[in-house]
């Protein structure tokens, strides 16, 4: 079979979704990659995939480079004749859905998260329902990474025929192995993903600058691309050790296997890969209360949860975490390691994209 990827990021695509690029190459299958050009897509090739550069305006809203998108994906499809497609993200699930829909194409998207243009209320939103509306009217199968996702799909009629429910990207066990947890002493605390409001980079800080403040022994370590947060505001914080940032990382897991927690204050998620990275290294975590964080834990069993956007319900939860006895932290670290273990090995996932795919094969044959 010729398989087409649409994606809008090498990264993401490289480090969640490997695993099955790499199972459908060894079953034989032709894997072409659609994304723009990164660090990454050399990797992507070096499993076999064919690489077709593809420029994708992540957050932009000019519609005269959708519509251009959406020529390149005709042209993509009309020279690759794929027989199934794959998608993930907002851009590459609509205007994907709309060429599988012209070529009648079987597709298979994936709902990564709910995103900025549809969290916000407005005009954007009601625009983004009705696109994905139209997008996915004929997807074979739709792919949510959480069920409130799910729920808010089905409840705005953006779906009505097949779709499922997986844990997300979920976790590559092997890749981040448990790892024993660190010494008693500073408690140090390990932020990573992106910096920007989304994230809750700002309340982030602001409970940095708290505990600075106080006589608690605590770290916190920032890892990720800059992407709202003025740099002269950065060195300023990382000079005087309100925080310790460490820039953007290719691997992340020296610096999580020296923290004592994950924290994560987004505002929203599909379901955090970060989470699960840190979960499946044996780490407790500490995050939103919003669907695509809480699912990585249990309260007071492997983490805690706090109202997203609320500084004082980030800063209640460290103070949780901070007081508990040191034996305690641990045993969270390994409560977080089963229940990687056991809802969110990424082996669930490859195996609903093969039952998926596997029955176009049969009726190819």
């Amino acid at each position: 079979m010729k398989i087409l990827v649409l994606a809008n990021f090498g990264m993401g695509l490289y480090k969640f979704r490997k695993e099955l690029l790499q199972q459908l190459i060894q079953l034989g299958d032709e894997v072409y990659v659609s994304l723009p050009y990164d660090d990454y897509v050399p990797l992507l090739i070096d499993l076999g995939c064919k690489f077709i550069e593809t420029r994708v305006d992540r957050r932009g809203t000019n519609p005269l480079n959708d519509i251009v998108l959406i020529h390149k994906y005709r042209r993509i499809v009309k020279n690759t004749k794929p027989d199934i497609i794959l998608s993930y993200t907002i851009k590459p699930n609509i205007y994907g859905g709309i060429v599988s829909r012209m070529n009648r194409t079987p597709y298979l998207p994936n709902v990564t998260g709910l995103g900025t243009s549809i969290e916000n209320k407005g005009l954007l939103q009601k625009f983004t329902l009705f696109m994905y509306r139209f997008g996915l009217k004929n997807a074979t199968c739709v792919f949510f990474q959480n069920d409130s996702n799910k729920n808010y799909f089905l409840d705005k009629k953006v779906i009505s025929g097949n779709y499922k429910v997986i844990p997300g990207s979920g976790i590559n066990l092997n890749e981040y192995k448990f790892q024993e947890y660190p010494k008693n002493g500073t408690v140090r605390l390990l932020f990573i993903g992106r910096l920007m409001k989304n994230k809750g980079i700002t309340e982030l800080l602001d409970a940095a600058k708290h505990y600075k403040d106080s006589s608690a022994d605590i770290e916190f370590h920032i890892i990720g691309f800059n992407e709202t947060e003025s740099n002269e505001t950065l060195q300023e914080l990382n000079a005087n050790n309100t925080i310790f940032y460490h820039g953007q990382l290719n691997d992340v897991r020296e610096q999580i296997k020296l923290c004592h927690a994950i924290i994560l204050p987004s505002y929203h998620e599909g379901l955090s890969n970060v989470l699960l990275e840190a979960a499946s290294m044996g780490r407790p975590i500490l995050a939103s209360n919003i669907p695509g964080c809480k699912e990585t834990f249990d309260e007071k069993i492997s983490g805690f949860g706090f109202e997203p956007k609320s500084l004082s319900g980030i800063i209640d939860a460290i103070d949780k975490f901070i007081h508990i006895p040191y034996e305690t932290k641990k045993q969270m670290g390994r409560n977080a390691r089963r229940k990687a273990e056991k809802e969110f090995n990424r082996n669930i996932i490859i195996d609903s994209y093969l039952k998926e795919i596997n029955k176009f094969k049969e009726c190819l044959k």
